[in-house]
């Protein structure tokens, strides 16, 4: 039977569109649907178990996978099928999460899995922005409880002109590179990386981005009425209890105000707070307890929540005792470890970052094999976040996708800052040692700072601080809190973190928790980041003002000779032999790429003895060695011969040519050694290539007449 087909298309406004197709495909799932743009089509389904896990949160799963067969190619690796998700498959799946999650109900706590998958490439498409799209479309077509649609779009900004969703092509050339996430009315989130924009552009980028999600929430609205929208499941809600909830307020609530309110260290006051919790549920019987259960410990959290927020929004002050604008204590030190290329620390409160910088060639980028994108990266940035960072004990797995999402975000942040020249490949590592409030910033800062150490010429230092906010909609009194910490994270309306230069925004990522956020409260806590921010780059300054003139002794320099292609192979060798001994002789490491553009070859040489690059240069100098015919050049006699001798040209060492004893003397030779030895130096003259041998000719007798010397 032919399947009923419902679609709904979005029209991008220059030639583009964007269909949402369901009814074909995936049947058995809850919701499903096909999201094509151009040639490029992603499959989502969702699924929700009708049955709530036991646990007291939302299992949700959202998964993005790139399947090669859509570009038409194979994956790489011996099993040649997909395996772990890359890191870009993993910043896609955080940008959908993070704007799904809170539309569920606090109370729902059924598994819920969301798969979203490339089927289809398309060179002129980015996948990754029509990924939310495709998730929300699903959930509307299930029964899911979920507030309402949301979207995702792409904004970039080239000359002037806002584009949605631009191409890769296009992107290469914006100034912009942001993805917003929102609802018809609320923006939720935003992250993307810039060319030190202004506060205010960046809003308007959010604002351009909101305009076409709304056309996107409307399209999915349009099509779960076609297809036949179904009535939202029942689920089994959380047991509340209103005169519990009462008696823990009021049996926690001022305690924990008045020592919110005294300012004291992490430890100090989680410790306080566990006590009082102790205290709360010690005032109630041993039955009361079982009867009760969690109900207790929720409505403690709740009531201590509150009285922070409160002590924020009346007095100004929050759980460390600092105003809302105050940063918190800041030290650094650069040049921390001795063997590394580059290293620095940054200590902001209880937030440590210790940074490293590595320099390598070209043959240590960073390859991406996508089907949606392939190519290298030169620089690259690693986040490790230990649970000691903590004070707690954890197991020790594989990249966790919260550290590959902050790695990215501090990687996006630099980035633009590393000037195109720079002939390195440069990777850094932050390994966060102590965390309470945004250690991805502690990883830009720190990075910033090492980067400098290391002698990379940073266009300029940057730097970069997590924001908070806590609105009270009733009263409409709010609070922007600068550099928050992890429990503000918490219990906060909005968590952004900003970084950028002395001039403007590079790097942003906000998740926003609060409906309806007007942009002038938006603009207003941007401007309070930017003042941070500088703050904070004063900081970095004082501790290294400039980038280093140059690397360290014990760090590798790095030359870039340029070379005709009919010259590699000579610099190669037969097997790789001529540049593998040069390699060793020299202590060098030597690569050779091939330009593009000009084709020719680029020789990138590695090493820590001038000496030694100074060899790999003259020995480049000397395969490259043309002589010109009737020029006269000095050589040296380097091997004896019954028919001549073997002289190499003392300005291109290795480059060496026959000297036949005919044209040792005007005279005839008998014996090469009646006119010349071993190790003498002298002149010849070059004739080209001889019609008669097929060789090069040079002379010593064609330097001079038979009566003396020209």
């Amino acid at each position: 039977m032919i399947p009923k087909v419902f679609r709904e298309v979005i029209d991008l406004g220059d030639g583009r569109e964007i269909s949402i197709e369901t009814g074909k495909l995936a049947k058995q799932a809850h919701g499903s649907v096909v999201v094509q743009s151009g040639k490029c089509m992603l499959l989502c389904t969702v699924v929700s178990n009708y049955k709530a896990s036991d646990v007291d949160f939302l299992p949700l799963t959202v998964d993005y996978r790139e399947k090669f067969a859509a570009a038409g190619r194979y994956p790489g690796g011996f099993f040649k099928r997909e395996a772990r998700p890359s890191d870009g498959e993993v910043l896609t799946m955080r940008l959908v999460d993070r704007v799904l999650r809170p539309l569920f109900p606090k109370d729902y706590h059924s598994e819920t899995q969301v798969m979203i998958q490339l089927m289809s490439h398309d060179e002129d498409v980015m996948p990754d922005a029509m990924a939310g799209l495709a998730a929300s479309a699903a959930i509307q077509l299930s029964d899911f409880p979920f507030e309402c649609p949301i979207s995702e779009v792409r904004v970039g900004r080239v000359n002037g002109e806002f584009i949605i969703n631009p191409t890769l092509a296009q992107l290469q050339e914006s100034d912009i590179d942001m993805i917003i996430g929102a609802s018809a009315d609320s923006v939720m989130m935003v992250e993307g990386e810039m060319d030190e924009i202004s506060e205010e552009e960046m809003t308007e980028a959010i604002k351009f981005a909101h305009e076409a999600i709304k056309v996107q929430c409307d399209a999915q609205v349009r099509l779960a009425e076609a297809f036949g929208k179904k009535e939202t499941r029942e689920y089994e809600p959380e047991a509340e209890d209103e005169d519990l909830a009462k008696k823990v307020h009021d049996l926690t609530y001022n305690k924990v105000y008045e020592i919110a309110k005294a300012g004291s260290a992490k430890h100090e006051r989680s410790a306080a707070f566990e006590a009082i919790k102790e205290e709360v549920i010690a005032s109630f019987s041993e039955e009361e307890q079982e009867e009760f259960g969690g109900l207790i410990s929720k409505y403690f959290y709740k009531a201590e929540k509150a009285a922070v927020r409160d002590l924020t929004l009346n007095d100004g002050l929050r759980l460390d005792g600092r105003k809302t604008n105050e940063i918190r204590p800041i030290w650094c030190e650069v040049d921390y470890l001795p063997s590394t290329h580059g290293s620095a620390i940054f200590t902001r409160g209880e937030t440590q970052a210790l940074a490293t910088v590595t320099l390598g060639t070209s043959r240590d980028s960073n390859q991406i094999d996508m089907p949606s994108y392939e190519g290298e990266e030169r620089f690259y940035l690693h986040y490790n976040f230990p649970p000691f960072s903590t004070g707690e004990a954890g197991p020790i797995r594989g990249t966790s996708r919260r550290e590959v999402g902050h790695g990215n975000l501090a990687q996006r942040a630099l980035k633009r800052m590393v000037p195109e020249d720079c002939p390195y490949t440069v990777r850094v590592v932050s390994e966060v040692l102590e965390s309470n409030g945004s250690s991805s910033m502690a990883t830009v800062c720190s990075g910033t700072m090492a980067l400098m150490d290391a002698g990379v010429q940073l266009k300029k230092p940057v730097s970069g601080i997590a924001m908070g906010l806590i609105t009270d909609t009733e009263s409409g009194k709010y609070a922007v809190l600068s550099d928050i910490l992890g429990d503000e994270d918490h219990l906060g309306d909005m968590d952004f973190k900003v970084t950028g230069t002395a001039d403007g925004i590079t790097a942003c990522q906000m998740d926003i928790k609060v409906k309806g956020l007007s942009y002038e409260i938006l603009v207003k806590a941007l401007k309070q980041a930017r003042d941070g921010r500088l703050h904070i780059l004063e900081k970095l300054t004082d501790t290294i003002a400039t980038p280093n003139s140059d690397v360290k002794p014990h760090a590798p320099k790095m030359v870039t000779r340029i070379i005709p292609n009919e010259y590699i192979g000579a610099l190669i060798g037969p097997g790789g032999k001529v540049i593998q001994e040069l390699q060793k002789e020299t202590k060098t490491t030597i690569v050779i790429n091939e330009d593009p553009v000009t084709e020719e070859g680029i020789v990138e040489i590695l090493g820590t003895d001038q000496a030694g690059i100074d060899a790999v240069l003259a020995k480049i100098d000397s395969l490259m060695f043309k002589p010109e015919v009737g020029s006269v050049y000095e050589v040296k006699v380097i091997k004896m011969l019954d028919f001549g001798a073997v002289v190499e040209y003392t300005e291109a060492p290795g480059n060496e040519v026959l000297l036949h004893v005919s044209e040792l003397a005007w005279e005839r030779t008998e014996n090469v050694s009646d006119v010349v030895n071993m190790g003498d130096v002298f002149d010849v003259k070059y004739f080209g290539i001889d019609s008669r041998t097929k060789k090069e000719k040079v002379s010593e007798k064609g330097t001079f007449t038979q009566t003396g010397r020209i």
